[in-house]
């Protein structure tokens, strides 16, 4: 049967077909939700179930806390409806910007950035730019139903190349390919723009940029993104990562922080040895947020990271900064599995 599923306090309905997730369904009817993983791991997709009865296409690995309330907790990129539903999703917009395409790019540049992080510029065909929003990604498409994601760090206006950040894993196939045998010139199927990982740039609150690892990607495009517009609303990364070399545009952030006094700067190294005389914050990145930010009721907070980085960002700044549940924006980075619906390598 159709369902159907209304979203408040948007006030739109859509259509939920047999065997289609809520998300998958929010997204072809031009509703825009958070979501990353589309594997039940972030927890971005998150909302309250008002009214209705929802059945998963698969459990979710991210525990929700059901206290029994008038409203259940559910995530959308694994719950079917099995009636109609009305959904408490703040977050949910109507969506804009160009709808996901599958399109050819040639690689055009590979630089080793850090000893396990490759920078991977891939260059469009002339006259097939890529429309997209600051923070999003793509997939690139393997075959047999494979498919790698990766944010793309940069802006909207690069035009025909598009910016990749790749961690090496361990046992990775792709990623192994990209370090030992990806060429300059060769040509990968991409499919995007996906995700609802970008800036509100609709509020005016302070945000916080939180990334972790190869998570800098997204948080990137965002930051030279608000450059080129020339935006003087208030920026504040956060880069957390094991050893100092895995900070490996750490330069660049720098800059940023030294020529625009909207934007600061703060790197956290959670493993470097004494040898390395580290001088700045150690330990985890989202608790460094929180020793210089003890109130965070008047921000915004973006996290991109594993998906255990962002449950403990989710948590502690919610609990103990007294964020807004609903200014939490987080993209999550999990190790890639080969089904349609794999989300990434880890950052």
């Amino acid at each position: 049967m159709v369902f159907q599923v209304t979203f408040q306090p948007l006030g739109q309905r859509i259509e939920c077909l047999p065997g289609e997730t809520v998300l998958d369904a929010a997204l072809r009817q031009g509703i825009s939700l958070p979501y990353s993983c589309r594997d039940g791991a972030c927890g971005t997709c998150r909302a309250s179930l008002l009214d209705g009865e929802i059945e998963y296409l698969q459990t979710p690995s991210k525990g929700l806390d059901d206290s029994g309330g008038a409203a259940r907790p559910v995530l959308l990129c694994c719950a079917q409806a099995r009636s109609d539903l009305r959904l408490d999703c703040p977050q949910a917009s109507l969506l804009t910007g160009s709808p996901p395409r599958t399109f050819p790019a040639r690689v055009h540049r590979l630089t080793r950035a850090a000893p396990e992080v490759m920078i991977v510029e891939l260059k469009l065909a002339a006259g097939q730019g890529l429309s997209f929003q600051a923070g999003q990604y793509v997939d690139i498409l393997l075959g047999a139903g494979r498919r790698r994601a990766f944010s793309l760090a940069n802006p909207p206006r690069a035009g025909e190349l598009l910016e990749l950040h790749i961690r090496r894993i361990a046992g990775g196939q792709f990623t192994g390919h990209v370090f030992n045998g990806m060429r300059e010139r060769d040509i990968v199927r991409l499919r995007g723009p996906l995700g609802g990982f970008f800036l509100r740039e609709e509020s005016s609150k302070p945000a916080l940029l939180v990334a972790g690892g190869t998570g800098f990607a997204p948080i990137k495009a965002i930051v030279r993104h608000a450059i080129d517009r020339g935006s003087q609303r208030r920026l504040h990364l956060f880069w957390g990562a094991r050893r100092r070399e895995e900070l490996y545009q750490r330069q660049l952030a720098e800059q940023w922080a030294a020529e625009h006094t909207n934007i600061q700067f703060t790197p956290v190294l959670s493993d470097s040895p004494a040898v390395e005389g580290w001088p700045g914050r150690r330990g985890l990145v989202h608790e460094a947020v929180l020793a210089e930010y003890a109130d965070l009721s008047g921000f915004q907070a973006y996290v991109c990271g594993s998906p255990a980085m962002i449950a403990a960002a989710r948590r502690d700044f919610i609990a103990r900064g007294r964020l807004p549940e609903d200014e939490f924006f987080a993209d999550a980075f999990d190790f890639a599995r080969d089904a349609p619906t794999a989300p990434v390598d880890a950052p």
